[in-house]
């Protein structure tokens, strides 16, 4: 490949060396100027500071002294190998500068396209000041002031000193002697030589030093060989050498600055135009050379050296020589790379070409395992991409954190949703946002649990509604997630992934559930010593509690019913490990990212799967079916035989309907079954039935969203979802047929006492005397008229008369015995409308059975309209009583039929034959025995 034009390149050199000898003029004027410069603010500095000035001169001296000589400083001590361990402190990870390799080369053995892109990169007016840069760094603090952002100021002779001969401790008195020697320097050495230096000394990340080494190890090349692109990106990684890492999780950060320096190479006239675009062009990525290396849990380390250099600096980690004992268990981050490797097929076989793997200690926040990718060496997924370090949909996985906050609220497990197809309004979207369930069905009403663990969508919108989208990102920002903070970008689909997530964030959050509510920082690191073996970092456990127990253990509860969501997942399904633990999974809506994260009361684990490239899977390839098996696979390797229950939460009952569990809130109200209204205290018992009705809505008709557990709204429709979401479940009621129904607004108006019967006893009187056998005569009417007499001795019913006179043919039970007794007689109508009257009677005889015929129905004198009827008469002790009938104008008798020894109330049947209109006599014939009785009355057969 052609990287420049000679002809070009002599003009651009020519360009080059005139900024070089203006310099060279430049700098004897500048020189006495500065020296007189420096004069005048040495007398300025007199004046206004007297009294210290003896301090500072002291101070400088011995500052000076202080210093090393700059024809020393290549004799100055390099720099120490940093090793990464495991947990135990025992088994090495990796080790920064292990193969360290630095080549020295003049100026002249460097391409000049290097030298313009550092010097666009990191100093462009190198060639113009005295080693420190006053506007550059006022207008750095003043960036830095004003945005918040670190912006650096140092010149390119700074950053050597900075690097190459001072200890990376962050402190005044060593940026003091950066700016010292930094200017000593400018007066030693030529622009060049400190050019050179600096290319040759400055790092590039990992075990790379100076330019040639960072050439040969980046591209396989040498530095002299590099293009435009190339040098461009090399020039860019010194700003921050972990962040910039080619092979690292920044990427696209690396890409967007290397073509900055490349147009602002053009910028300066060192290229063209014309170059700058073609340089942007080359693919510089596939240039890359990878290094095999024998790492350990490489994600994890990069991740922990990108950890170390946020807390103690760059340098310090990659230079100082430090021994880094880490969080990760190296037996679970082997069954974490050994469940990924053992699910590649599948992953494959859905389109997917990339897996991620995180594992922490809920209690601790500690960091057990981390796999980033399928395969940290395969170019062509991006395997060293850390993707659990990267943000992507989350998918329902988000949905814990939604109904958390609901149930914090006061919603509870049991509160029922509508699971119907329902439209939202939204001011983005013009027709409203009309979220739908995975497999395209509605379940009608459903609990919060039932909803949860099945993950369906539509009750998860209602209940961020509820919930509240500002209350649900705040409880997200106390579970540690960093990538939802613009919160004008979040709706309704927020619940179903609708924000971006980290599954290393996303893992932290989890693990707040399995510590009743209690969040543990993330933790890769547990101790840090110094090369002189000082411990100068030490792992301190910061907890917040962001959760309450109670709703912290509720989520744990739902997450880990599988019987719960057996009617979406079945029965035996992934999530189902054999013991304790709640899950939950995640798919987004084009199968770009499908999640399962899981939790025991110890492990909390998260699994993603999809591609970097953000291509969609195939259909199908959700969260249950293709990251699921390897959350299976994982968990039950690290958990073995260390399981443990999850503490049940409380019961919850609030007392309303609607948050109890009662799916179809209904009232119980006392209705007259005569009229169909409500009872009244007129209306007898006989006619009171109790009815359910249920009338359906849905829940904000009995909540105040935000305050679930008060009164119920007055007006519920001033809640501006509430009519969209009654619609929709009007709409379900109809299309499945379902009854709902209101109570009757009226009273009974049939039971009332203008419509009570009048009744009294004609005979016997009061206080009479009667043998065990008797007839109760009385008197009655209704104005509905009259439909049955009830005969009651003590309140014990022994009689009931159906036709008119209503005369009672009493016989006392064995129970009863001689003496006084209450005889009660109750009139009803054809609708229970009832009156009564009572009187005293004496028995004359004794307890004994009367062993006396009597006839119960029908009575003397009844008209028979319709054949057959029951003939039932009582008749407590007899071997045989047979019943016969003659007509009045008839002298012959005919059998009826018979029953062999009657035991009180017996019925024999007449069917009517052989007669016809008339007067007839019935007569029984009883026999006990010798003895012979016969008992007669009269019938009439119309």
């Amino acid at each position: 490949m052609k990287y420049f034009s000679p002809k070009k390149w002599k003009d651009t050199e020519i360009k080059f060396k005139e900024r070089v000898t203006k310099y060279k003029k430049i700098n004897k004027r500048n020189k006495k100027g500065l020296k007189k410069m420096i004069s005048t603010l040495f007398l300025i500095f007199l004046l206004f500071f007297f009294v210290g000035g003896t301090v500072g001169a002291g101070y400088y001296a011995w500052l000076m002294k202080k210093l090393p000589s700059p024809d020393k400083i290549i004799d100055r001590q390099v720099e120490q190998t940093t090793k990464i361990y495991d947990r135990t402190g025992e088994k090495l990870l990796y080790e920064f500068h292990g193969d360290q390799s630095r080549v020295i080369l003049e100026l002249d053995e460097i391409s000049s396209y290097v030298k313009f892109a550092t010097l666009v990169a990191e100093d462009r007016n190198f060639y113009e000041h005295h080693g420190f840069d006053f506007k550059g760094f006022i207008r750095s603090v003043l960036k830095n002031i004003l945005t918040g952002s670190r912006v650096g100021g140092s010149t390119i002779t700074q950053q050597f000193v900075k690097n190459a001969v001072l200890t990376p401790e962050k402190t005044y008195t060593r940026k003091i002697k950066e700016l010292l020697i930094a200017y000593q320097l400018e007066n030693e050495f030529s622009k060049d030589e400190i050019l050179k230096m600096y290319l040759n000394e400055i790092p590039y990340g990992s075990v790379v030093y100076g330019i040639e080494s960072a050439s040969n190890r980046y591209f396989a090349k040498s530095a002299k060989d590099l293009s435009i692109a190339e040098a461009a990106m090399l020039a860019s990684i010194p700003k921050a050498t972990t962040y910039y890492n080619p092979f690292g999780s920044h990427r696209d950060d690396l890409e967007a600055r290397y073509k900055y320096v490349i147009d602002s190479m053009a910028g300066e006239g060192y290229i063209t135009k014309e170059e700058a675009e073609t340089a942007k062009k080359e693919d510089v990525f596939s240039n890359l050379q990878e290094k095999a290396s024998s790492i350990l849990a490489p994600h994890f380390v990069f991740y922990v050296k990108e950890y170390l250099s946020e807390i103690l600096g760059e340098q310090m980690v990659e230079q100082g020589g430090l021994r880094v004992t880490t969080s990760l268990d190296l037996d679970m981050q082997e069954f974490a790379e050994e469940a990924i490797t053992d699910k590649k097929d599948l992953i494959n076989s859905f389109n997917a070409t990339n897996a991620s793997l995180v594992a922490l200690d809920p209690k601790t926040g500690e960091v057990l395992a981390m796999v980033g990718s399928l395969d940290y060496y395969d170019k062509e997924i991006d395997g060293n991409v850390n993707v659990s370090l990267r943000s992507r949909q989350p998918g329902s996985s988000f949905k814990p954190i939604v109904y958390a906050t609901a149930f914090s609220m006061g919603y509870t497990p049991n509160t029922i949703l509508f699971d119907v197809e329902t439209t939202h309004p939204t001011i983005i979207e013009e027709d409203g946002y009309t979220p739908k369930n995975y497999d395209l069905k509605e379940h009608g009403p459903v609990s919060a649990r039932k909803a949860l663990a099945g993950s369906l969508n539509i009750p998860a919108v209602k209940m961020l509604y509820l919930a509240g989208v500002e209350k649900v990102l705040n409880l997200a920002d106390s579970l540690g997630y960093t990538t939802l903070k613009d919160r004008s970008r979040f709706g309704l689909s927020l619940v179903l992934g609708g924000g971006e997530v980290k599954l290393l964030e996303h893992v932290s959050a989890f693990s707040a559930f399995a510590n009743d509510g209690e969040r543990a920082d993330i933790t890769p690191v547990l101790k840090v010593l110094d090369s002189k073996g000082k411990t100068i970092y030490e792992e301190k456990i910061k907890i917040k509690k962001v959760l309450n127990e109670e709703i912290a253990r509720q989520i744990s509860d739902v997450l880990s019913d599988n019987a719960a969501r057996e009617y979406v997942f079945g029965a035996n399904n992934y999530l189902n490990v054999g013991f304790p633990a709640a899950v939950k999974t995640g798919t987004t809506n084009d199968y770009k990212d499908a999640w399962t994260l899981g939790y025991t009361p110890d492990l909390a684990v998260g699994v993603w799967v999809g591609n970097n490239n953000n291509n969609e899977m195939k259909r199908g390839a959700a969260g249950g079916v293709v990251a699921a098996p390897i959350w299976n696979q994982f968990i039950k390797q690290a958990v073995k035989d260390k399981t443990k229950e999850f503490v049940k939460p409380k019961p919850v009952i609030i007392g309303k309907p609607i948050l109890d569990g009662e799916e179809i809130p209904g009232s119980i109200v006392k209705i007259d079954k005569y009229s169909g209204q409500l009872a009244t205290d007129f209306t007898p018992e006989s006619s009171i039935v109790e009815k359910t009705y249920k009338e359906i809505h849905n829940i904000l008709y009995y909540v105040d969203r935000s305050n679930p557990q008060g009164p119920v709204p007055a007006d519920p429709t001033k809640d501006p979802y509430y009519n969209a979401w009654e619609d929709a479940v009007k709409k379900w009621v109809e299309k499945n047929n379902f009854l709902s129904e209101l109570p009757p607004n009226g009273y009974d108006d049939v039971h009332v006492p203008i419509n009570k019967p009048q009744i009294s006893i004609t005979s016997p009187g009061n206080n009479d005397s009667v043998g065990r056998s008797f007839t109760v005569s009385v008197k009655t009417s209704a104005p509905r008229g009259v439909s049955r007499v009830e005969y009651y001795i003590d309140d014990s019913l022994l009689y009931t008369a159906n036709v008119y006179p209503f005369y009672g043919n009493i016989s006392l039970p064995s129970g009863i015995g001689s003496g006084f007794h209450r005889l009660k007689v109750v009139s009803y109508d054809d609708i229970d409308n009832n009156n009564n009257h009572e009187i005293n009677i004496n028995t004359t005889s004794g307890g004994g059975v009367a062993n006396e015929f009597v006839w119960i129905s029908p009575q003397n004198n009844f008209v028979i309209i319709s054949f057959p009827i029951n003939i039932t008469f009582n008749m407590p002790k007899a071997e045989n009583v047979s019943l016969w009938y003659k007509k009045s104008d008839n002298m012959d008798y005919y059998k009826i039929g018979e029953k062999q020894y009657p035991n009180g109330y017996t019925s024999i049947p007449w069917d009517g034959s052989g007669t016809s209109s008339g007067t007839y006599t019935v007569k029984a014939i009883i026999k006990n025995g010798t003895d012979i009785k016969e008992k007669e009355m009269v019938v009439v057969v119309k």
